[in-house]
């Protein structure tokens, strides 16, 4: 079989299986589909997918299939019915979860016969099948290496290990520091806000302190990696006294200042533990006490 033109199947056509199935038809991969409600693949069909008429039917039909559904309780729905149907299929999961439910499906359907992949998206779906996207895989590495040229289609491929779970722990990870910092600069925009700033004024700025974090991640990375937190350069108290002045101002301007209150009840409780001299690292164990 001509791997760059190999029949590929895409379960579940919501906004990022279509993206998923058309970014492969533009590609020129023989495309079948399936999808709980028919009409949703009515436009994929125009642009030359076919329509299987059960999920077994769809995955004998791809030499790859790409499942993309709701959640894991819909990737049990539909695919572990199967049961002897699914012996030899190659399944790419991309269902979003927890990292505990992408290796409880791969042991399920591997258990049934099938060799899964798992991985996230991690780009909006106007982004799948452009240079600018990028998909995390972990599982089945045999997969991933004997499919990738297919698999590049949708965006580009990180492999991170054997462990199923691994790419969705990276995926919610990043999320995790996606959503602190939208967060973040919501609540300092409501703050400057209160005196009449707007925005697009602040936001240059916001950028400015943005732009240091990649070398302030790698600093703090390495500081974890070591459980060594130096306070050379700042310390916890110093941090503390910041955050109370933005917890403070937050107050007085009647802005909520649940985000940067949360950080100041941290960086208090690694002082008042005894650990006022040491880094911002040091909340990491706060987080995550031994």
């Amino acid at each position: 079989m001509d791997i760059e033109n190999e029949p590929v199947t895409v379960l579940g056509l919501g906004a990022m299986g279509t993206a998923l199935a058309r970014a492969l038809l533009r590609a020129g991969h023989p495309v079948t589909v399936w999808n709980r409600t028919p009409a949703r693949a009515e436009a994929l069909v125009a642009e030359g997918a076919r329509v299987a008429p059960d999920p077994a039917a769809a995955v004998a039909a791809g030499a790859l299939t790409v499942v993309c559904l709701l959640d894991d309780a819909a990737v049990a729905a539909v695919l572990d019915p199967l049961g002897e149907d699914l012996a030899g299929a190659t399944l790419v999961n991309l269902t979003s979860g927890t990292p505990e439910q992408a290796r409880d499906a791969a042991a399920r359907l591997g258990h049934l016969g099938a060799d899964v992949l798992a991985g996230t998206i991690m780009v909006p779906t106007p982004l799948v099948g452009t240079p600018d996207a990028l998909v995390l895989y972990s599982g089945a590495g045999g997969v991933h290496e004997e499919h990738r040229t297919t698999l590049e289609v949708l965006g580009r491929t990180d492999y991170l290990g054997a462990d199923p779970g691994r790419a969705v722990l990276f995926d919610l990870g990043m999320l995790d520091v996606f959503f602190a910092g939208m967060a973040s600069f919501l609540h300092a925009a409501a703050v400057v806000g209160r005196d009449g700033i707007s925005g697009a004024d602040f936001a240059p700025y916001a950028e400015q302190v943005v732009a240091i974090l990649p070398a302030t991640f790698r600093g703090l990375a390495a500081d974890v990696d070591a459980a060594s937190h130096p306070g050379d350069e700042d310390n916890l108290v110093m941090n503390a006294a910041a955050l109370a002045h933005i917890v403070a101002a937050s107050r007085s301007r009647g802005v909520d200042p649940a985000v940067p209150e949360l950080v100041h009840r941290l960086a208090q409780r690694a002082i008042d533990r005894g650990h006022g001299a040491d880094g911002f690292s040091r909340l990491v164990e706060e987080f995550a006490p031994a």
